[in-house]
């Protein structure tokens, strides 16, 4: 019905968790796709970040999902200021499209200055990945909720001499080249997500990194799910996939 509206002139959202939203839906998303709907999704409480409802309220393949689709569009917040210019951009944009987000408080990004790095003025443009910090030594791709955690990570590592490139990627669907072009420079790349690693960003950058010709003197390192979560809170749930600090700067320090 949603989607029909919105074939009328009507913004129309839908809302609901991750698992309903995405996974218990997924055949009328499929319609909704066919028909050239313009219905907005909008889903809390995705991956793992859910923790103590456990494995089968863990919505951890929204990204795989919405991948299958051809004319769906996704876009996924980092942190609060990020979700405001997204959740703008997708009612304003036509087509339909998947707003997805977690669950927990996540903290505020920013700049090396300590503004919001999300601000007023920070401009979205869909497709391409927001650099954070910058460094030679690796580049740290976080999806969505994240970044937070990668941004800990670059921390960490500073302490000891190991600088790292930090992008934020909201648009898993559609990797920009200059974006991946920057990142692959550095000879590391890690992708991090909250998010089944076999169907998610991970495997969306690797096969943008063959596609591009950017595969030959880089190493990529993807951090996800790689088995269905249990009942606990985030932070033992992504301690336990070495999505959190102190797994993603480990993985760094190993592969270098």
């Amino acid at each position: 019905m949603g989607g029909a509206l919105s074939t009328s002139g009507i913004l129309t959202l839908w809302a609901d968790f991750g698992v309903f939203g995405v996974d218990e839906t997924y055949n009328q998303h499929r319609l909704n796709d066919i028909n050239h709907t313009s219905l907005k999704l909008v889903t809390t409480h995705v991956g793992l970040d859910v923790g103590e409802d456990g494995k089968t309220h863990q919505c951890i393949d929204y990204v795989g999902v919405m991948a299958s689709f051809f004319g769906y569009n996704q876009v996924l917040p980092c942190d609060p200021n990020h979700t405001v210019h997204l959740v703008r951009y997708a009612l304003s944009s036509s087509g339909p499209i998947h707003v997805g987000m977690g669950r927990r408080k996540v903290p505020i990004i920013t700049d090396e200055s300590g503004n919001a790095f999300y601000g007023k003025n920070y401009k979205f443009q869909y497709g391409r990945m927001d650099v954070i910090r910058k460094g030679s030594k690796a580049a740290v791709l976080a999806l969505g909720t994240t970044l937070g955690e990668a941004m800990d990570a670059h921390a960490k590592l500073k302490t000891k001499g190991i600088d790292i490139t930090v992008m934020g990627v909201s648009c898993p669907k559609n990797i920009a080249r200059e974006d991946l072009e920057l990142a692959a420079k550095t000879g590391l790349i890690v992708t991090v997500e909250d998010h089944n690693v076999n169907t998610g960003l991970g495997v969306q950058v690797a096969a943008a990194l063959m596609e591009y010709g950017l595969n030959k003197n880089v190493k990529l390192v993807r951090l996800g799910a790689t088995h269905y979560g249990g009942s606990g809170t985030p932070e033992v749930l992504y301690a336990m996939f070495d999505i959190d600090c102190a797994g993603i700067a480990k993985t760094v320090e190993n592969a270098l």
